[in-house]
């Protein structure tokens, strides 16, 4: 079935069964493989995507439920990796491993579109789906309150 989708603010026409998953489109079918897989039930948070200025889990959202709405993937965050979020995870060294952060960064881009200056218990509620096996949590909390600040240019 040829299914038509816009990714990254780019068109495609994919022919595709449309209950295959989201992540699986992304990942073998456009090669956008930063987002990641983590479980497949949606209990991880590493294949966290927009669909539509919200976070969705891509490992279970079938790819009907994509047609006809805005999907942003890590790649589609910023043109040049220069996103408030990423500027942060770089300055604070977030990642260990690294194979969570393109979830934990979707999942906080989200929040501070909600909530501009966060607090402790804000992030701890919005990035609780989001595991990080390496334990960088404290590093995530303070890269995300620096990127609060670059949003409001303080920094």
């Amino acid at each position: 079935m040829l299914v038509k989708l816009n990714i990254n603010y780019k068109e495609y026409s994919l022919d595709i069964d449309p209950s295959t998953p989201l992540l699986w489109v992304l990942r073998d079918h456009l090669n956008l493989v930063g987002t990641k897989y983590g479980c497949g039930v949606a209990a991880c948070g590493a294949c966290v995507v927009h669909m539509d200025g919200e976070a969705v889990r891509s490992c279970v959202t079938k790819i009907q439920r994509a047609v006809g709405k805005k999907i942003v993937t890590i790649e589609g965050l910023s043109e040049d990796g220069n996103h408030p979020l990423q500027k942060a995870w770089k300055e604070v060294d977030v990642p260990q491993c690294g194979y969570c952060h393109s979830g934990q960064i979707m999942s906080a881009a989200v929040l501070l579109r909600e909530i501009p200056n966060p607090t402790d218990e804000d992030i701890d509620n919005a990035m609780s789906g989001n595991i990080c096996r390496c334990g960088t949590y404290i590093r995530i909390r303070k890269a995300i309150k620096l990127a609060a600040e670059f949003q409001k240019g303080k920094i």
